[in-house]
């Protein structure tokens, strides 16, 4: 699997009409605060500083477009279980983040990051269902496993996963990732080039 060897910030955009063209395949990353996401994506592109990582929750508070050797976006979105914001804050950010799924052509997958670590909690399960129910692509990205070990970290997963079955016909795919071992990264890499692959075919 061949590494990332280059990522390049773009832009941030405080709303979805100040995105770059949509000329390249897109993958967006997105979850609950505090769920590891700016660490993951650092994690994926070999570069530590490239998406903010604060000990506050709610530090992604735009659409932050990075692009992946030449050919693909990384999207970092706004975390959807905010952190202590105005109401009218979270308004916004709703408003922003949902003009984005529903507007963005090349937005090719949703990466929806899910703290492995606690038991199903309904945020997680109903913003994936609800972007299930619009026809999005997502995959659920399971993360910080090394946290409480892998028995419970696992549990939690099962959990999860059962109670969409309750739902779903077919499960979304899933990683399960740390950004300390630096499991799921060539995971998550070469999903995402088999996809574009298959997209240049």
């Amino acid at each position: 699997m061949k590494p990332i060897k280059s990522a390049e910030f773009i832009k941030s955009s405080a709303e979805v009409g100040e995105c770059p063209a949509g000329d390249r395949p897109e993958y967006a990353f997105i979850g609950r605060s505090n769920v590891g996401k700016s660490s993951l994506i650092n994690l994926l592109t070999n570069h530590s500083k490239l998406a903010k990582v604060s000990s506050k929750p709610g530090k992604t508070q735009l659409i932050n477009h990075f692009l992946i050797d030449d050919s693909w976006y990384l999207v970092d979105l706004p975390g959807y279980g905010w952190a202590k914001v105005s109401k009218s804050q979270k308004a916004s950010w709703k408003k922003m983040i949902a003009g984005y799924f529903e507007t963005r052509e090349n937005l090719t997958n949703v990466f929806v990051l899910i703290d492995s670590r606690l038991e199903p909690q309904r945020i997680d399960l109903e913003f994936v269902t609800s972007l299930g129910q619009a026809g999005m692509p997502i995959t659920l990205v399971f993360t910080k496993v090394d946290k409480k070990g892998a028995n419970k970290a696992q549990s939690n997963i099962a959990a999860f996963r059962k109670i969409l079955k309750k739902e779903w016909e077919e499960l979304p795919l899933h990683f399960i990732t740390s950004t300390v071992t630096g499991q799921g990264k060539d995971d998550i890499i070469g999903y995402i080039r088999e996809i574009n692959e298959g997209i240049k075919e």
